[in-house]
C-alpha cells in the first residue's frame, strides 16, 4: 500500500523538471502571500533577527540574510562541486568539448551587461545591477528543457548544462570581484588561514568530511566578516574537496555532492525563491517596466541573453574554433539560447547584492526578473516545441 502511493513522488522527484517546477511553485506562492493579507507577517518575518550561537559567541542575522548568506553558501558550494568535477573529468574537461559552451556563456554574459549598461548609464546607483541579467538559472532552464523530452538532443541538455555552470562560475567571480564590502584585513588573513588549513588537510588526502566541514564553518564566519560576501567560502571550501583520480578510486566529492543535491534542488533553492520572489504588486502599471532598473534587466534577460549565446556560438562553429552538438540544429540551438534568459534565482541573488545599499530597487528588480525570465521560459519552450528536429 505505502509502496503504491509513494511511487508517483519518486517518479516525480527523479524527473529533470522537478527542481525546476518546484522553484516556479516557491515563487508563485511568494508573489501570492506577498500580495494578500499575510503580507504584512511575509516581509515582517524576513525581517526578523535570529540568534545562533551560545551565550556572546554567535551570530544575529535576519531571517533574509541566514537565507542569503548561510544557505546560499551550500549552495555556491555544491555549484562549486559541480564546476571542478565536470572539469576534472566531465564535459568540461576536454577542451574542444568546452570550448563551444564557454564561448557561448561569454556572449550570454557580456551582451546583457552591456545592454543594461547602454539603459542605465549617467546613473551611478541603478548602473551597479548591471551583472543582474548576466546569470541564468541551471535548474530552471533545464527544467523547462527536459519538458521538452526527445525533442531536444542529449547534445544540446549537456550543451546547456555546460553553459549554465560556466555561467555559474562567471557569477561566482563577479561576486567577488565587484560586490565585496569593506575589507578587513585581519578577518582576511583569518580566511587565508583557513583555506591553507584545507589544503593541508586535502594533500594528507584525508576522505572523511568532518574535518572539511568544521574548518569550513569557520572560514563562512571569517569571509562573513571580511566584507566579501559570505557565500565565497562555500566556493573556496568546495575548491578543497579531493575528488577520485581513477574512476574506480573512493571520491569525496561525488560522495558529498550525492549526498547534498537533493538538499539543495528540493530544499535550499525553493527557501530561496519563497524569501525573495515576493513583491507587492498594488499599482503595478505597465509603465513601472520602462523604469530603468527592470527594462535593463528584462531587456537584457530576455534578449542579451538569446543573442548573446547565439550570435558567439554561431560565429565559432562558422569559424571552425568549436563544432555544432550532435543531432541538432540552428533552430533547436537558437532555442536553447533563449531558454538562457531564465535568470530567477542567480539573477535576484546577484540583484540583492547589487542593490544592498539601495533597497528602493529591489522591488524594480524582482519585477524586471520575473518578467524577463517568463518571457524566455515562453519563447524558448514554444520556438523549440514548433521547431522542425531536422
Amino acid at each position: 500500500m505505502i509502496s503504491s502511493i509513494s511511487k508517483p513522488f519518486k517518479w516525480f522527484f527523479k524527473l529533470e523538471a522537478a527542481s525546476g517546477l518546484i522553484l516556479l511553485f516557491a515563487a508563485v506562492i511568494a508573489l501570492i502571500i506577498s500580495n494578500s493579507n499575510l503580507s504584512d507577517l511575509y516581509f515582517s518575518t524576513l525581517d526578523n533577527y535570529l540568534f545562533v550561537g551560545i551565550n556572546n559567541f554567535g551570530i544575529k542575522l535576519s531571517v533574509l540574510h541566514w537565507i542569503n548568506d548561510a544557505l546560499m553558501a551550500i549552495f555556491f558550494f555544491f555549484v562549486t562541486l559541480e564546476i571542478k568535477r565536470e572539469f576534472l573529468q566531465g564535459e568540461l574537461s576536454n577542451i574542444k568539448q568546452a570550448l563551444l559552451p564557454i564561448i557561448a556563456a561569454v556572449g550570454g554574459m557580456v551582451v546583457p551587461a552591456l545592454i543594461y549598461v547602454f539603459i542605465n548609464f549617467g546613473d551611478a546607483e541603478t548602473l551597479n545591477g548591471w551583472a543582474i541579467p548576466s546569470a541564468t538559472d541551471i535548474a530552471f532552464s533545464l527544467g523547462v528543457l527536459s519538458l521538452l523530452g526527445k525533442r531536444v538532443p542529449l547534445s544540446l541538455k549537456v550543451f546547456l548544462t555546460a553553459l549554465a555552470i560556466i555561467d555559474d562560475l562567471g557569477a561566482i567571480v563577479i561576486i567577488a570581484l565587484f560586490y565585496s564590502g569593506e575589507l578587513s584585513i585581519k578577518y582576511l588573513s583569518l580566511m587565508l588561514l583557513a583555506f591553507i588549513i584545507l589544503l593541508v588537510i586535502n594533500n594528507f588526502n584525508i576522505k572523511k568530511f568532518f574535518p572539511y566541514l568544521i574548518i569550513g564553518l569557520f572560514l563562512w564566519d571569517f569571509t562573513h566578516n571580511s566584507g566579501i560576501h559570505a557565500t565565497i567560502a562555500g566556493v573556496l571550501l568546495a575548491m578543497t574537496i579531493p575528488h577520485r583520480k581513477k574512476e574506480k578510486d573512493f571520491s569525496l566529492l561525488l560522495k558529498i555532492e550525492h549526498a547534498i543535491s537533493p538538499y539543495v534542488a528540493f530544499g535550499i533553492m525553493p527557501i530561496f525563491a519563497f524569501a525573495n520572489a515576493g513583491v507587492s504588486l498594488d499599482g503595478l502599471t505597465f509603465s513601472a517596466l520602462l523604469d530603468k532598473v527592470p527594462l535593463g534587466i528584462v531587456l537584457g534577460l530576455f534578449l542579451g541573453k538569446q543573442f548573446g549565446v547565439f550570435i558567439f556560438s554561431y560565429l565559432s562553429i562558422k569559424l571552425k574554433v568549436a563544432s555544432m552538438p550532435n543531432n541538432s540544429n540552428w533552430y533547436n540551438l537558437y532555442g536553447v539560447g533563449v531558454l538562457t534568459g531564465i535568470g530567477f534565482t542567480m539573477s535576484l541573488f546577484v540583484g540583492n547584492l547589487a542593490f544592498v545599499e539601495n533597497a528602493q530597487y529591489m522591488d524594480g528588480v524582482k519585477i524586471g526578473v520575473l518578467t524577463g525570465s517568463l518571457l524566455s521560459t515562453l519563447m524558448g519552450y514554444f520556438l523549440i516545441l514548433l521547431t522542425p528536429n531536422k
